[in-house]
């Protein structure tokens, strides 16, 4: 956990909240609830039951506090004069302080909308350009055929645009790229940018096809890059690179040299994302030059706190969008 995994107009705003309360606080908290887990890759936890332990042990923890939880109420107003109040199709509420937890409008079949930023721009706060994050990608026709007969299938890649990179899974869908590492490269990549990727992260350089024609040269091209690729990946990409047929050792080196290099950068362009329905957050938010970094609350309106989600502060896949809403949750929590 470190503020380069979150992405901001202000990089430094999401630190103080970070530091106070931190992914080891969280991992105490469910550990006091006996909740057991496990480590995946990259350093993600996991409950080795359900997520709904999470679930079961926030409400506890609510229970505990006393919290009085309402359900299935539509806000219809939010006013304040000397205090809040918040009219529902239920009645109306008054309090002193009003947090706002309601996330972004990305998944929007979960009843997520843009209601927060609604709510900021109602009370003068601003709300940066927002877009969807985390997202899979879509590619123009020049390579659609190729990714639909592929599926399905899933490869390990290093994924870059610009100076971001990210070495996970990439997975090929019916209308493009997905996976871990297109997710997480989505969040950098811009309209009318390319990505690169890098097919065959475990080599260095491009000698490795050359170094395989020496070791197997009878072998079939396409049996050779299935040793590094999975074999509908080697094989698709054989064959749409015209790599001719017979053994490889009968293929000149200049020409497995070329080759290689378009594994190890194969240029793509998107043609845009698959947007807020698939997008698991959404990038912008309430612009933090309004909030206090220390306490989530809006500095020209007092006792008004925005959290989560809902604010200009977006992390990597794998659980930092989670620990944002904990720590920023647990700054507005101490003073609200």
């Amino acid at each position: 956990m470190a503020p380069n995994r979150y992405q901001s107009a202000n990089p430094h705003f999401c630190k103080s909240a970070l530091s106070r309360y931190t992914a080891r606080d969280f991992i105490a908290l469910v550990e006091r609830h006996g909740i057991a887990y496990h480590e995946k890759t990259l350093g993600q936890l996991f409950c080795d039951g359900s997520a709904r332990q999470i679930v079961a042990m926030l409400i506890g923890e609510c229970a505990a506090a006393g919290v009085d939880l309402r359900l299935k109420h539509r806000i219809t107003n939010v006013a304040r004069a000397e205090s809040f109040r918040i009219d529902t199709d239920r009645g109306s509420f008054h309090a002193t302080s009003l947090v706002v937890a309601t996330g972004g409008p990305s998944i929007p079949k979960m009843g997520a909308t843009g209601f927060a930023y609604e709510l900021a721009r109602r009370f003068g706060l601003a709300v940066t350009e927002t877009r969807p994050g985390l997202v899979p990608l879509k590619v123009g026709a020049d390579i659609l055929a190729f990714c639909q007969g592929l599926a399905g299938l899933s490869a390990e890649a290093v994924v870059s645009c610009g100076r971001q990179s990210f070495r996970e899974n990439i997975l090929f869908t019916h209308r493009g790229l997905s996976g871990p590492a297109i997710l997480q490269i989505s969040s950098y990549w811009r309209e009318g940018e390319t990505i690169a990727l890098d097919l065959v992260p475990a080599h260095a350089g491009e000698d490795f096809l050359k170094a395989r024609k020496h070791a197997r040269p009878k072998a079939e091209p396409k049996s050779v890059l299935a040793e590094f690729l999975p074999a509908r990946l080697a094989h698709a990409l054989a064959d749409g690179n015209g790599l001719p047929p017979g053994p490889i050792g009968s293929l000149p080196d200049r020409l497995l040299t070329g080759f290689a290099g378009r594994l190890k950068r194969w240029q793509v362009a998107p043609v845009g994302t698959e947007g807020l329905a698939r997008a698991e957050v959404t990038m912008g938010g309430v612009d933090t030059a309004g909030l206090s970094s220390k306490t989530m609350e809006a500095v020209r309106v007092p006792g008004l706190y925005f959290i989560g989600e809902a604010v200009d502060v977006t992390g990597w896949l794998g659980g930092y969008n989670f620990q944002w809403a904990w720590s920023s949750g647990w700054c507005a929590g101490q003073v609200a």
